[in-house]
C-alpha cells in the first residue's frame, strides 16, 4: 500500500493552552479511503467540558470589552496562520474526509473568506435612530455581542462548516466553542494548534470533542451558552435545542438537512441541467446538504436527462490522492455506506429501475458507486428521505402545477433548482417553491450570499450580514429630552 500520511496526536484547545484530556481519553481518526488510522485527538471528559465553558464566559468578558480595532487585528493575524498552514489544512481534510484535493481549496477559501467578510461587515453596524413621534425623547438602536457561543459542526465541509461559525462569532465579539464531528475533527483540532502559536485571546475560542454525554449534552444543558449553533441533521438539531433548554432560554442557529429538488423543464438547456446536476452529486460524494435529492424531468426529456447523467457518471474518476486528481472520493464512514445502500435497495423494492451503479465498490475505503434510479412513480415514498451520497433519484412530470406539488411535498425547505428558458416559468417557481433558496439555471454559493432554510430546514442563517444577528443583541437606549 502506498505511504499513508499521519498527523500525530492532537490536543484540546481551552483557555488558550493545548491540553490532553484530563480523563487521558484518545480517539483514532480514520481515514475513510484507506480505512486506516491517521491520527489520534485527545477525547475530552465532563470536567474538561466544565473548564471550556468557564474559560469561553471569560474569554467572552475580555474578547467583547476589547476595542474592535484590536479584535480585528487578533482575527487578521489568525486568518494569516490559517493561510500559511493552508497546505496542512486542506492535506488534513483529504484524509480525514477522502475529499479530492480540489474540493479542499473551498474548505480553506471558506474560512479565510470568512474571517476577512465579517472584520469588513462588523464596521458597518451603525446605531439605528428611532424618531420619536412626541418629541419628548431620542431613541437608537445598538447593537453588542450576545455572549458565548457553541457549535456544533456537521463532518462535510471541516473548515467550511468552522468558518461559517467562526467568523461572525469572534467579529460580533462572542466567543465560541467549536465541537467538530467525531468524523472529521482534524482539521479543527489544527485550527486550535494555530490559535496556540499566534497566543490568540484566551478563552476566546475552544476545540472540544468527546462523547455526547461528557461534552455534547452539558454544553447545550449549562446556562453559560447565549446561542447554539449547528449545522448537521434535522434530528440532531431537534435534539439540541430540547437539551440546551431545559436550564434556560437561548437563541438558535441550525442549518439542517436538506431533500432539495432538481427540475428540469422541457424547454430547459440540458447540457446545462446535466451538468450542474453530475457536480452536485459527484462533488463530496454527494455529501452536501444542498446536492439535489429528486430529479423532476419533464416527460418529453427525461430519457435525454437520464442518458446524459448516466454518462457523466460512467466518465467520473473514483479514487484519492493529490497526484491522481479524482472527480469523487468516498463516502465519510462505513454507517454512510449502510445507509446510501438501503436507499437505493428501498428505491428499488419501491418499483425504481436502476439506470447505473448501485452498490460500494470492492475496495478498502467506503467508496460508493454514482447511481441513477429511475422511479416510476413520482410520489414515492422513498423520495422523502434525504440521501446525502451519490445518488440520483429520478422521476417524470407533465406541468409545472403538477411539479410544484411534488416539489414542495417534504418537511425541509433548504436549497431548490429549476432549468427553464421562460422567464413566466421562472417567475413561477420561484414564488411557489417553498424552499429557502431558488437557484435558476445555475448554483451559486459564496460568503456574502444568506444560506438558510425554512421548515425543518432550519433556523438563522449562515454567511451574509444577516448572520452576524445570530451573535448580537439588540438594546434599545431611549433618553428624555
Amino acid at each position: 500500500m502506498k505511504h499513508i500520511r499521519t498527523f500525530g496526536h492532537k490536543k484540546l484547545y481551552i483557555d488558550g493552552q493545548l491540553v490532553d484530556a484530563s480523563n487521558g481519553k484518545t480517539f483514532g481518526v480514520i481515514s475513510p479511503a484507506h480505512e486506516t488510522a491517521i491520527a489520534t485527538i485527545a477525547w475530552a471528559g465532563m470536567d474538561d467540558t466544565e473548564r471550556a465553558l468557564k474559560s469561553a464566559q471569560k474569554g467572552f468578558e475580555s474578547w467583547s470589552a476589547m476595542p474592535m480595532v484590536e479584535r480585528l487585528d487578533w482575527i487578521d493575524k489568525l486568518r494569516n496562520k490559517i493561510i500559511e498552514n493552508g497546505d496542512l489544512l486542506r492535506e488534513s481534510i483529504m484524509y480525514e474526509m477522502g475529499k479530492t484535493w480540489e474540493g479542499s481549496e473551498e474548505d480553506l477559501t471558506s474560512i479565510t473568506n470568512s474571517l476577512k467578510y465579517y472584520s469588513e461587515e462588523i464596521q458597518k453596524r451603525k446605531d439605528i435612530p428611532i424618531k420619536d413621534k412626541e418629541g419628548s425623547h431620542e431613541h437608537r438602536m445598538v447593537s453588542q455581542p450576545l455572549g458565548v457561543a457553541v457549535a456544533f459542526l456537521a463532518y462535510n465541509f471541516p473548515l467550511l462548516n468552522l468558518g461559517f461559525k467562526l467568523g461572525p462569532a469572534l467579529a460580533a465579539g462572542c466567543s465560541i466553542i467549536l465541537k467538530p464531528s467525531e468524523f472529521s475533527p482534524l482539521s479543527a483540532y489544527i485550527v486550535g494548534e494555530l490559535c496556540a502559536e499566534i497566543n490568540f485571546p484566551k478563552g476566546v475560542v475552544t476545540v472540544i470533542c468527546g462523547d455526547v454525554t461528557e461534552v455534547g449534552i452539558p454544553l447545550c444543558e449549562s446556562k453559560i451558552p447565549r446561542l447554539i449553533t449547528m449545522i448537521g441533521s434535522t434530528e440532531t438539531a431537534q435534539k439540541l435545542i430540547a437539551q440546551s433548554a431545559r436550564t434556560s432560554i437561548k437563541r438558535y442557529s441550525m442549518e439542517c438537512g436538506g431533500n432539495a429538488p432538481f427540475i428540469v423543464c422541457q424547454d430547459a438547456d440540458m447540457e446545462l441541467a446535466i451538468n450542474i446536476g453530475a457536480a452536485l452529486k459527484i462533488g463530496n460524494s454527494g455529501q452536501i446538504c444542498v446536492a439535489p435529492n429528486r430529479f423532476f424531468i419533464h416527460e418529453s426529456v427525461i430519457n435525454e436527462f437520464t442518458e446524459g447523467l448516466k454518462k457523466k457518471f460512467e466518465n467520473a474518476k473514483i479514487g484519492f490522492g493529490r497526484e491522481n486528481k479524482p472527480d469523487m472520493g468516498p463516502l465519510a464512514n462505513a454507517n454512510s455506506v449502510a445507509k446510501v445502500q438501503s436507499i437505493v435497495q428501498e428505491a428499488i423494492k419501491q418499483g425504481g429501475a436502476l439506470i447505473y451503479g448501485g452498490k460500494p465498490f470492492d475496495t478498502t475505503g467506503y467508496y460508493f458507486e454514482p447511481t441513477i434510479i429511475l422511479l416510476a412513480n413520482n410520489n414515492s415514498e422513498i423520495l422523502q428521505h434525504e440521501i446525502f451520497g451519490p445518488v440520483a433519484l429520478i422521476t417524470s412530470f407533465k406541468t409545472k402545477e403538477e411539479v410544484i406539488e411534488l416539489a414542495n411535498n417534504t418537511d425541509a425547505g433548504l436549497a431548490s433548482y429549476v432549468f427553464s428558458k421562460d422567464k413566466d416559468i421562472l417567475n413561477f417557481f420561484a414564488e411557489k417553491l417553498e424552499f429557502g433558496e431558488v437557484q435558476l439555471n445555475g448554483v451559486k454559493y459564496d460568503i456574502y450570499l444568506p444560506h438558510g432554510g425554512v421548515k425543518n430546514s432550519g433556523i438563522g442563517v449562515d454567511c451574509s450580514t444577516y448572520a452576524l444577528d445570530d451573535y448580537l443583541v439588540k438594546k434599545r437606549i431611549t433618553k428624555a429630552l
